[in-house]
């Protein structure tokens, strides 16, 4: 098919992929068609197959873009000193990483259930490897005497869905300002780990 007079590939992909992206955080995957995207940015239902092979393609590459980026800021961080240092680093990046972005946060947390065994395995191994940065911070600490975390990939669990549920509530010009908010979040995650 082609493409729409007036469509850029540079211009209508990112189109694509943001518009997928807020239906799917607004309406969830399950009720979002191909069609209802195409009619969000504009272009002939037919046109989306050319920058995504289907709708499955589309949610995975969401989630694993997503997550390949929250990774490689992550892994941009300074180096810091000691497990306490590193995971005020950790409570205060994930605040401020994910406070920007709900509608990825919400699709690359809940809509994990519709993704098929292939796909769910990639986006699965990259969470794998978010949570395991934090679990090391969490083991070295136990072992260094400064945590209290009978188990530490409880504990990993726990404190994510802590700090991912500020996307659910803040919003830019509230009551307390983003340094405010991820200044909060960092000491009750200390304090959850023992840190007075």
């Amino acid at each position: 098919m082609a493409r729409k007079t007036g469509s850029h590939s540079e211009i209508t992909g990112p189109r694509i992929r943001a518009a997928a992206e807020r239906l799917f955080a607004r309406h969830g995957y399950a009720a979002v068609s191909m069609r209802r995207i195409a009619a969000e940015v504009g272009v002939q239902a037919g046109a989306l197959y050319l920058y995504t092979p289907d709708k499955q393609s589309l949610l995975a590459d969401l989630m694993r873009g997503h997550l390949e980026e929250l990774l490689s800021a992550l892994s941009a961080l300074p180096p810091v000193e000691g497990p306490v240092a590193r995971l005020d680093q950790f409570a205060r990046f994930h605040i401020g990483y994910h406070i920007d972005r709900p509608e990825a946060v919400f699709v690359a947390y809940m809509e994990l259930r519709n993704l098929e065994p292939g796909n769910f395995a990639v986006i699965e191994a990259l969470r794998r490897r978010y949570e395991d940065a934090l679990e090391a911070i969490l083991h070295a600490g136990g072992q260094a005497g400064l945590f209290s975390v009978p188990d530490s990939k409880l504990a990993t669990l726990a404190l994510i869905a802590m700090l991912t549920g500020v996307t659910n509530w803040y919003r830019e010009g509230g009551r307390l300002e983003r340094a405010e908010v991820e200044a909060a979040y960092a000491a009750m995650v200390l304090r959850a780990v023992g840190v007075a």
